[in-house]
């Protein structure tokens, strides 16, 4: 049960506090633990991965209720091609699935759907999938979801060096103009802000090639829960530990 009480601007859960008016703009979360939690119950990996989908939805509409202005979700690395391709067309279909089951909810309620990552790679049923829902969503004013699927940090970056070079090549700019700003400009993320937090349940304390350049200055919050377990209320737990952080940027 939760209230959020008008006058103080504070959101009361059953476990902890949180200030409204420092809602983190940008959250990262690697979604991690799918696997594990099935194993746990004896269940195929599949099972655990449908799981993590409730999970997925259950902290979408929380952010979008509490105001957070993006949320990076980390579905399908680049390198998790290297799974057995049973599992690997399990997350294909309930990508589908999730777009397909969930977009007049989003829609309804604002919510922009985009993507970071090479989405070139994935099945064409997918490719259309995520064409459909960024044509249908690109003028909502709420959350900004970003799927990232056949996403990997280092891929981002070397495909923003390369058309970096590309425009330095054919002048559209001077090599001299290069900087943080101008890199940032080349990148999935362009014009969004750097991620204030950086979640991972599961257990591991990696970033596992997410949000390399992003992730800078982000604060990160770990638990050991696995994925499909993660509820709103492990949200809270996050922004209230977040919010009693000191973020200096590398001053005093």
């Amino acid at each position: 049960m939760w209230n959020i009480f008008k006058k103080k601007k504070l959101l009361i859960t059953d476990d902890c506090s949180i200030d409204m008016n420092n809602i983190p703009k940008h959250i990262g979360i690697i979604m991690d633990g799918n696997g594990r939690w099935a194993k746990k119950r004896k269940l195929p990996r599949n099972i655990g991965h449908k799981a993590g989908v409730e999970a997925l939805r259950d902290v979408v509409k929380e952010c979008s209720k509490i105001g957070v202005k993006y949320l990076t979700l980390y579905g399908f690395s680049t390198e998790n091609w290297g799974r057995p391709a049973d599992e690997v067309n399990a997350l294909m279909k309930l990508l589908v699935e999730y777009l397909k089951s969930e977009f007049e909810e989003l829609y309804k309620n604002d919510v922009v759907i985009n993507n970071i990552g090479d989405i070139t790679k994935l099945p064409l049923i997918c490719q259309n999938a995520l064409n459909n829902a960024f044509e249908k969503s690109k003028n909502n004013k709420g959350l900004v979801l970003n799927l990232a699927f056949n996403y990997g940090g280092r891929a981002e970056l070397i495909m923003a060096f390369k058309k970096i070079n590309e425009d330095i090549e054919y002048g559209k700019i001077n090599k001299v103009d290069l900087d943080e700003k101008l890199v940032a400009n080349y990148l999935y993320t362009a014009g969004m802000p750097d991620p204030d937090i950086i979640i991972r349940p599961s257990g591991e304390q990696r970033l596992s090639n997410f949000l390399l350049w992003q992730s800078a200055y982000s604060e990160f919050w770990y638990s050991d829960i696995y994925w499909p377990d993660f509820k709103a209320k492990h949200l809270h737990m996050a922004i209230h530990d977040y919010q009693k952080r000191d973020r200096r940027f590398g001053g005093i």
